[in-house]
């Protein structure tokens, strides 16, 4: 595996001061010498000019947050960080890599959660290169090869965990998203160490059930709701009679049988657990 080896390279400003000079002297060495008529010195003057040209061309320019890789015939040389006009080996071959923070939001991808439910689900990755010569020797394309690993990331997750909770299961898609970000951001690093990348972020940015479902699990899901929704009623009101019959018993208020006392828990559970409200009777005879 090839890894990142920095190098630091001569400032360019002063090469380019120098090869400035040197190119003016043989100039004017070049004239000086074609009025004389002096054959060795025009030869030395013509010969120095393509070599003060090519030495020029090693200079090379290193943006802020960004490298360049040095090469010599295709051997890996190293890479140079500091930003700013640069000289080195006029031969070596130069190719820039963007330090910047990257982020990549991936289609959305149609699989199957852990139950078999169709679902549609994105994510939005936020990354960056700290290995330029694992970026660039290791893998063919290192930005398709984000692409590729991070949705292939994504869809090995989505298959690996339901989209909502059916078993008391603990981690799920929908409720769980800090939970899912942080699984998805191991599993997307995993993938891209080889590439000399770091995810910095990773988070799911869409999910839904698919189209030809979604129907169906929004009436599954409102009848979950009223059922949590009734049974919590129905707690409240039981609750709510036992209180009754305890306050009359404890205060001597009336006395009971079981049967007039069934009768009463079933007109308050009644007009506590439905859902209009009821219209009273008033029973002017007695009771029994």
């Amino acid at each position: 595996m090839v890894t990142e080896k920095r190098i630091n390279a001569k400032s360019g400003i002063p090469m380019l001061l120098l090869f400035l000079l040197l190119l003016a002297l043989d100039i004017v060495l070049l004239i000086y010498a074609g009025k004389s008529r002096i054959i060795p010195l025009i030869i030395f003057a013509v010969l120095m000019l393509p070599t003060i040209l090519v030495m020029m061309a090693g200079l090379f320019m290193v943006n802020p947050n960004e490298s360049k890789v040095l090469q010599l015939f295709g051997k890996y040389v190293g890479t140079v960080n500091d930003s700013g006009l640069r000289w080195a080996n006029p031969f070596y071959g130069k190719k820039a890599v963007s330090l910047r923070v990257r982020n990549f939001e991936s289609g959305q991808l149609k699989v199957n959660d852990s139950a078999g439910n169709p679902i549609e689900i994105a994510t939005v990755v936020v990354w960056k290169v700290v290995d330029t010569a694992e970026a660039i020797f290791e893998v063919d394309d290192y930005e398709s090869f984000v692409h590729i690993q991070t949705e292939a990331a994504l869809r090995n997750l989505a298959t690996a965990h339901p989209y909502e909770s059916h078993n008391d299961e603990k981690i799920t898609l929908r409720s769980d998203p800090q939970g899912i970000a942080n699984l998805l951001q191991k599993e997307v690093q995993d993938r891209l160490d080889k590439a000399g990348v770091e995810v910095i972020e990773a988070r799911i940015s869409h999910l839904a059930y698919a189209q030809e479902i979604a129907a169906s699990m929004l009436k599954r899901q409102q009848a979950q709701a009223i059922v949590a929704a009734r049974t919590q009623i129905v707690a409240g009101a039981v609750g709510m009679v036992e209180l009754a019959l305890n306050q009359l018993s404890e205060k001597n208020i009336i006395e009971l049988d079981d049967e007039r006392k069934a009768a009463m828990v079933s007109n308050l559970l009644v007009v506590l657990c439905g859902e209009e409200n009821v219209q009273p009777v008033v029973n002017s005879g007695s009771l029994y």
